[in-house]
């Protein structure tokens, strides 16, 4: 059993245009009291075939963390709020800005992931005759984001949330990012929560 649990996950200002930030409300539950921080991150995965593409567009640390509910928001409304950026489209080949992508929202302790929540994304035109003709280079100012937010990929991964320090210095593998895992279809997939 986790001792930390997602319990909502909210998309906020969705759909939106693609060089907006991203906003999320991000609820959780702790079952027993944590010492270290949890990392909370956000992913765009820019190519499904090189994950050289993606760009990590938030990490905030949160922690340590007693029994409790407890909610924050990655939002650009302030510097003092963690902020989730969009993902730089200079990184991103041409031909994988339109179309379908996926978004990853990960959480950590002591570098091991146990959570990950995985949305997919589509971007088009916000004009039908874009949609219909598009232009040669892509109009990334007229590209719109919409996030598939009633259809999340939860998968969780068992850690120890108490590990031993002297095993393995405390830490334990990541599980692997491979396309088969990026969007949460493995290795445990779980039921959706109200994200």
């Amino acid at each position: 059993m986790s001792a930390v649990n997602i319990t909502n996950v909210t998309v906020l200002d969705n759909p939106t245009a693609f060089l907006s930030p991203f906003q999320f409300e991000i609820s959780y539950e702790c079952l027993v009291p944590l010492e270290d921080d949890l990392e909370w991150k956000l992913i765009y995965v820019g190519s499904a075939e090189d994950e050289t593409y993606d760009q990590l567009l938030e990490s905030v640390l949160v922690g340590p963390v007693n029994i409790g509910n407890y909610r924050f928001v990655f939002q650009a409304i302030s510097e003092t709020e963690p902020k989730a950026d969009p993902p730089d489209p200079t990184k991103i080949r041409e031909e994988d800005i339109i179309g379908v992508t996926v978004l990853l929202l990960t959480c950590s302790y002591m570098g091991q992931e146990f959570i990950r929540v995985g949305y997919y994304v589509n971007n088009d035109y916000d004009d039908e005759q874009l949609r219909e003709e598009p232009p040669p280079t892509v109009l990334i100012d007229r590209v719109q984001r919409n996030i598939l937010a009633d259809k999340p990929r939860v998968t969780k991964f068992p850690i120890n949330f108490h590990p031993d320090p002297s095993e393995n210095g405390g830490q334990q593998q990541q599980p692997p990012v491979s396309p088969e895992n990026r969007t949460g279809e493995e290795p445990q997939s779980v039921q959706q929560p109200k994200c």
